[in-house]
């Protein structure tokens, strides 16, 4: 069976293509921390200017669940498709943060950011402290490394599980936040903002 997890050179290479993310935020003018001054290890307040500061907060549910999909998505070009031969593809998890970094460099683009002010509830959002954005890669990471591990329906009930408690939490979640920036519908942004 083709093994999905990298090896030690594929997590260095992850871990090397983290720092050069940061390092692009850094030199997109991105704050390295919090502007409050500390780095906490949860913020749970999402109409917050702290949001997407720290290192945890409620989207880091979907952050996760990028890293389930990433996994879905390796699974299958290597294993289904036998991309490459089907040879070991230990840079599979390299290609997702190679993705999730993209994600955030456009995500902390002042395109995206306008976005998100202009059609979703975040009004006062001002994108990402790199803390907070290594932190995403790290969770997304985390769900790449637990697909890995659990058997194929657990990796979808645990997305459904988090879908569901975020949207319960905080009215917010991954399908809706796609929904919003791609198709804003003003009801959910009315129901959002409660």
């Amino acid at each position: 069976m083709t093994s999905l997890l990298p090896n030690r050179r594929g997590v260095l290479f992850a871990l090397a293509m983290a720092l050069a993310f940061a390092a692009i935020l850094l030199a997109m003018g991105r704050n390295p921390i919090c502007p409050c001054g500390t780095v906490k290890l949860w913020h749970g307040a999402v109409q917050s200017s702290e949001n997407s500061q720290h290192i945890a907060d409620w989207y880091s549910f979907s952050h996760v669940i990028h890293g389930l999909l990433f996994y879905f998505l390796a699974h299958l070009l290597w294993r289904r498709w036998k991309l490459f031969g089907g040879r070991p593809a230990i840079w599979a998890l390299p290609i997702a943060v190679a993705f999730e970094g993209f994600w955030e460099l456009l995500g902390n683009s002042p395109l995206i950011i306008e976005r998100y002010r202009t059609v979703t509830v975040s009004l006062g959002y001002n994108g990402d402290s790199v803390v907070n954005s290594l932190s995403d890669i790290g969770f997304m990471a985390l769900g790449f490394l637990l697909a890995s591990r659990l058997p194929a329906w657990a990796s979808v009930a645990l997305a459904v599980a988090f879908e569901l408690f975020t949207l319960a939490m905080i009215r917010d979640n991954l399908t809706l936040n796609v929904l919003m920036l791609v198709w804003p519908v003003d009801a959910i942004r009315v129901w959002q903002g409660g």
